[in-house]
Formats: structure tokens, sequence, C-alpha cells
């Protein structure tokens, strides 16, 4: 099996980060955190998972996100050296909005015993 969409992936991650953390245009009081990163097996199209802090600024920071997606495209295009470079598609994550959830309910079942 081979290891080379992980690794795709996790390029991927480390690129977008360092251009949301040096190139975005988002107010000092939000945190924009790349969770994951899926890559489809043809390298066609890539899910970029975020999370944002606080919670309720995520409509937020995905409409500019997407309305700069193509900035984004070639930034990426630029400082990756492989070809085809996937097309970014912006999501929410939730899957660690329910941990954050499930812990949450953990620490306060803890305190009630």
């Amino acid at each position: 099996m081979s290891n080379r969409l992980p690794k795709v992936n996790e390029l991927i991650k480390r690129e977008l980060s360092g251009i949301l953390l040096k190139e975005s245009e988002f107010s000092k009081d939000v945190l924009v955190t790349i969770t994951r990163v899926e890559t489809s097996a043809n390298l066609q199209q890539t899910k970029v998972y975020i999370s944002v802090m606080p919670e309720e600024k995520i409509k937020e920071v995905l409409q500019v996100l997407n309305r700069n997606i193509y900035d984004f495209q070639q930034k990426l295009n630029k400082r990756l050296s492989m070809r085809p470079v996937p097309k970014i598609q912006f999501i929410e994550e939730k899957e660690t909005k329910t941990v954050g959830r499930i812990e949450q309910l953990l620490e306060k079942i803890k305190r009630s015993v």
C-alpha cells in the first residue's frame, strides 16, 4: 500500500497553514486551524477541514476563505512541486466539536460523582 496520499495530505496541510498564517485577512480575535486534509486518490480534489475559535465566527471565516479560494489555490500551486495540484475545498470541522462536547460531558459526570 502506498503512503503517497498521507504525505500529500500533510504537505498540503503544512503549506496552506503557512499561507493562512501569513496572508489571511482575519481579525486578531479569530483563530483558524486546519485540522485535517483529505485528498482524493486521483489527486484532483482535496478537502481542507478547518476549526475556528470562537465557533460563532465559522460562517464568516468560511465566506472569506471561499471568496479568496482562487488566491489560495494559486499560492499553493506555486509552493508545491507536484502535478496536478488538487483543487481545494474548505469545510467546517465537525468532529472536533463532537469530541469537545463529549469531553465536556465526561468532565461534568466526573465532577458530579
